[in-house]
């Protein structure tokens, strides 16, 4: 990669220290070509009009996809965005009385929540596997726990939204298919920083958001789902584009993926994520994968060195998310001053991780992407409050 020109072809390089790419990582001239390229289309010829026209660029999107993530394009939906991708997909898993899900104590509240819901509902428990030494799912606990019965799911995230870990997901996917047990992969996260192959993970269900590592636009989203599976899950709601109104009395749901979408969506963010697709495949995800992980284990070893200041990663595997919290100053007041230094970095709740006791909150969140520079990790470290 030659990251001059990745920062040139990235506006914001010129503007800000951007170290909050797990919140939303600056988009890059093609991703904002394309979306503003289409909005200005409806402009000229109208909403309905421009999609007509636009409709290769659409089709493109599932195509990128799919080659992102080593599927075929009628396992990929478009949705707004990763949680409602996430939703359609565990909503419409048929749970019975008696079903056990097993997650891990780094669950998001997004999920979490949903899990406590549908136990309510319908008499399902949520069990949450221990983590090994290194703070991960322990895969010794989830095979003891698989081996117990009634687990209807595994739903787990690839990368936490704190504490810098990896996950072993193709690990859990192994167990899982020996089990018979269902695998859902909450990626949002880990799509755009490493290479994520669904063939190779195991995972039945993935959902993934545009916005982060991606660098595709805010508001968008997909949703993968193995072929095999998708006729056994109905959708929690409908629409006239993910089924056919047959007969006054009677619908039939499509037989793609597609079913988990809904006709009206943001046209021109689903064309920017099929651009930031195809952006990732082209620089390559191996090479992506290794420039991010090196930056993020520069930025640890430069904010151990330092006085007053506790590095809280965890994991035998760690991503581009670098937790940490300073001596005598809350992590809100750090993330204030370091923006007004021309630096993003973002906060962490313990509110978010209910799960896991050992969750430090509230803890400053730096993350690093591909165009980020030594120079901008030296810049923060610098600008930390003694």
């Amino acid at each position: 990669m030659n990251i001059e020109d990745l920062r040139a072809q990235t506006p914001g390089c010129a503007r800000v220290t951007h170290l909050n790419n797990a919140g939303a990582a600056l988009p890059p001239r093609q991703v904002i070509d394309a979306v503003d390229g289409h909005l200005r289309l409806e402009s000229m010829i109208g909403g309905y009009e421009a999609a007509e026209q636009a409709e290769p660029a659409l089709e493109r999107f599932y195509d990128a996809v799919a080659g992102l993530i080593g599927a075929d394009r009628d396992e990929i939906a478009y949705v707004e965005n990763a949680t409602r991708a996430w939703d359609m997909a565990f909503y419409a898993i048929p749970f019975v009385p008696g079903d056990r899900i097993l997650t891990t104590s780094s669950e998001y509240a997004s999920n979490a929540i949903p899990y406590l819901q549908v136990a309510a509902r319908q008499d399902v428990r949520v069990d949450v596997v221990p983590d090994d030494r290194y703070g991960q799912i322990s895969l010794e606990a989830l095979e003891a726990e698989l081996a117990k019965g009634d687990v209807r799911l595994v739903s787990i995230n690839h990368i936490p939204t704190y504490n810098g870990l990896v996950n072993p997901a193709a690990e859990v996917g192994r167990l899982c298919r020996a089990a018979n047990a269902l695998f859902l992969l909450d990626a949002c996260q880990s799509v755009g920083q490493l290479r994520v192959d669904v063939t190779e993970i195991g995972c039945d269900i993935l959902s993934a958001t545009g916005r982060k590592f991606l660098r595709g636009p805010r508001g968008t989203g997909f949703l993968y789902v193995r072929r095999p599976l998708v006729r056994t899950l109905e959708p929690p709601f409908l629409d006239l584009h993910s089924a056919s109104w047959t007969a006054p009395d009677a619908y039939e749901i499509r037989d793609d993926a597609r079913r988990f979408e809904t006709w009206e969506r943001f046209v021109a963010g689903q064309i920017g994520l099929g651009a930031a697709a195809d952006l990732a495949v082209a620089l390559g995800l191996d090479e992506i994968e290794r420039r991010v992980t090196r930056l993020a284990a520069r930025l640890r070893d430069d904010l151990a060195g330092r006085p007053g200041i506790k590095v809280l990663d965890r994991g035998e595997r760690r991503s581009g998310i670098v937790t940490f919290t300073v001596d005598g100053h809350e992590a809100a007041g750090v993330k204030l001053a370091l923006r007004e230094r021309g630096v993003n970095v973002s906060v962490t709740h313990g509110s978010d991780q209910q799960f896991d006791p050992a969750a430090v909150s509230p803890a400053v969140r730096a993350s690093v992407h591909y165009y980020n520079t030594n120079e901008e990790l030296d810049r923060l470290v610098a600008a930390l409050p003694a």
